[in-house]
């Protein structure tokens, strides 16, 4: 049973000989030497075949290869600093797996459709490749951020009974004889767990029946959902910094191959630390207005008035303290201000939209109970929501970050359909 090594271990076998067991990206030919392009998953190799230095067999086999064709390779690793993994490999031997025919994705042009009804095979490319590991980097940066700062990780349910934002953009089904709908937010559960855990978070999947065709819109995404007891709206604002430059710094630091791989502009990363702007609501809307936008107060922003305010920052900004009127109910008033609430958006910038959305939320059992009667919410279906502030209520705060778009802005993608792996969107269920 031979041994097999990757691509991403080649460092540590420099001089050796290896088996991989590996895919054939490409290849090109210069009479009497083979470039193969090899891939297997933790990255890129060229193996250079010899004529003169390899069998027979294995200068036939090599020329036999197609495109995706799998196959074990034995070979001498090489340091080669001009190559993107940094190192070569010399083919000894070849072991054809599977010889592909008429590989679909060829190196020419093709169009999206044609991609994503090939979803399955496009994955293999490299960019696509780049772009998923980016995405497991920051999933993997955002799970020790909370855990090394004690938060507990919980799980809230995707089946719920209705929801107190309404059940226009909810997927309904039937839970046995009980109406049943798939969550687009966690949060209610998460103030529960907050008020046994104290800092809490869930990472999960949402789902939005919104029949919108944007590139910032998915049916099926996954948001990051932390709740805290004993914090404020300010000490929310502080968390969400630390946590966006805590990421962002992290894929800097360990996929900056696959940045340049995708073609981001890495230095527009460079940028995000420290504190971030932020300017209230009143404020941007003037800000709008003197440059020609027509909106007035009262209004939400939509698309391209988040552009424009973006474009003023390097870095993220928060546009704190929103209307009441058009935020959700459970979002705290301001005690000095009863018609905004102490709330933040946060907009990425280079036109990326609104990546988090948080608040502090009612604590006050009464006012809760007025929320509820003014937007008309079940109190029968929502009385343990009610009870949280019956029961040893707090001043607690949270926010909810979207994965995909936080995605599409580190990698700098044009839309949130290559942000992951299988996208649901309004008129595609397959592959």
């Amino acid at each position: 049973m031979r041994t097999l090594t990757t691509i991403g271990q080649l460092k540590a076998s420099v001089g050796q000989s290896v088996w991989m067991g590996c895919w054939l990206n490409g290849k090109r030919s210069s009479g009497k030497i083979q470039f193969l392009q090899l891939r297997d998953g933790t990255g890129y190799v060229q193996g250079v075949v010899v004529k003169s230095e390899v069998t027979e067999s294995v200068w036939d086999a090599a020329k036999e290869l197609t495109q995706e064709s799998s196959l074990y390779v034995k070979g001498i690793v090489r340091e080669e600093p001009r190559s993107q993994s940094g190192f070569e490999l010399t083919v000894e031997e070849i072991e054809i797996i599977q010889i592909t025919q008429e590989y679909p994705i060829t190196p020419k042009e093709h169009g999206v459709d044609f991609l994503m009804d090939r979803r399955h095979l496009w994955l293999r490319a490299p960019k696509q490749r780049a772009i998923l590991v980016v995405r497991a980097e920051i999933i993997r940066s955002i799970q020790q951020f909370f855990d090394e700062r004690d938060f507990t990780l919980v799980d809230p349910p995707i089946l719920t009974p209705s929801s107190c934002e309404g059940t226009t953009n909810l997927f309904h089904t039937k839970y046995f004889d009980e109406d049943a709908y798939l969550t687009q937010s966690g949060q209610l559960y998460m103030e529960a767990a907050a008020m046994a855990l104290g800092k809490v978070y869930s990472f999960g999947p949402t789902f939005r029946a919104e029949k919108s065709k944007t590139r910032r819109h998915l049916i099926e995404f996954w948001m990051i959902e932390p709740e805290m007891a004993f914090v404020d709206h300010e000490e929310n604002l502080r968390v969400q910094e630390q946590f966006i430059s805590f990421v962002v710094q992290n894929v800097l630091k360990n996929c900056r191959k696959e940045l340049e791989t995708i073609g981001r502009d890495i230095t527009k990363l460079e940028a995000i630390q420290g504190s971030f702007p932020r300017i209230t609501y009143d404020e941007a809307i003037a800000f709008l207005q003197e440059n020609g936008h027509e909106i007035q107060w009262g209004e939400d922003f939509g698309a391209p008035h988040e552009t424009a305010i973006a474009e003023k920052y390097d870095r993220p900004v928060f546009i704190t303290h929103y209307p009441a009127s058009f935020k959700a109910f459970y979002m705290k008033p301001d005690p000095n201000r009863p018609e905004v609430v102490l709330c933040a958006d946060m907009i990425a910038p280079e036109g990326y939209g609104e990546i988090i959305g948080g608040s502090q939320r009612i604590d006050d059992p009464e006012l809760l109970a007025e929320r509820f009667s003014e937007h008309e919410l079940s109190t029968e279906a929502y009385q343990w929501y009610l009870d949280l502030r019956k029961y040893g209520t707090v001043p607690h705060s949270g926010f909810g970050l979207g994965l995909e778009r936080t995605v599409a802005w580190i990698c700098g993608l044009d839309h949130v359909r290559e942000t992951i792996p299988f996208p649901r969107m309004l008129y595609r269920l397959y592959p």
